[in-house]
């Protein structure tokens, strides 16, 4: 673990509410429905847990362990040129419940907090939530405003559509 502080306040704001956006920062909320039971929920919470899940969008994931965890640093790399360091600030990995959100670190071109959650409801619907709470901290994150932020929703929507394929791979309909 590196000593860089978080680039933001309230760090693990996400853990409590999903949907915490502190002013000054722009909120993102995504849910996307993976499938049913059990084993999609399994595999859905496996494939975030393990970057598996950003692997697959063919995202560039540099942790410094092969699992989630507070406290593990993560260095997105995006289209081979944006590198994103961030730290885990908060994991849950509960019969019904799986997932982790990250904090931006000095370097990310944003600042905030991102969160990546796996849940089984009670009629047993598997869904992936990404959540975030941001603003532009770079130059060029800034000169893109709203694209920025449309990128972003695009980029939590793809998230989704991955976890589905991964989540439901090798399983009966």
């Amino acid at each position: 673990m590196s000593s860089a502080p978080f680039t933001y306040e309230p760090v693990g704001a996400t853990r409590d509410d999903l949907t915490f956006c502190p002013p000054g920062f722009h909120p993102l909320f995504e849910r996307t429905r993976l499938g049913e039971g059990p084993e999609v929920f399994r595999q859905a919470a496996e494939a975030v847990l393990t970057w598996e899940m950003h692997r697959a969008m063919g995202v560039g994931i540099d942790a410094t362990a092969d699992r989630a965890a507070p406290d593990v640093d993560v260095t997105v790399t995006l289209a081979g040129l944006i590198k994103a360091p961030c730290r885990i600030v908060w994991t849950v990995e509960e019969p019904r419940r799986a997932g982790w959100a990250y904090g931006t670190l000095e370097g990310h071109p944003e600042c905030g907090e991102e969160a990546f959650v796996v849940d089984r409801t009670g009629d047993g619907t598997v869904w992936l939530t990404v959540a975030a709470f941001s603003r532009a901290r770079k130059w060029y994150a800034r000169a893109g405003g709203a694209a920025t932020r449309g990128l972003q929703h695009a980029y939590a929507r793809r998230c989704g559509k991955v976890l589905r394929e991964l989540a439901t791979r090798g399983l009966e309909d």
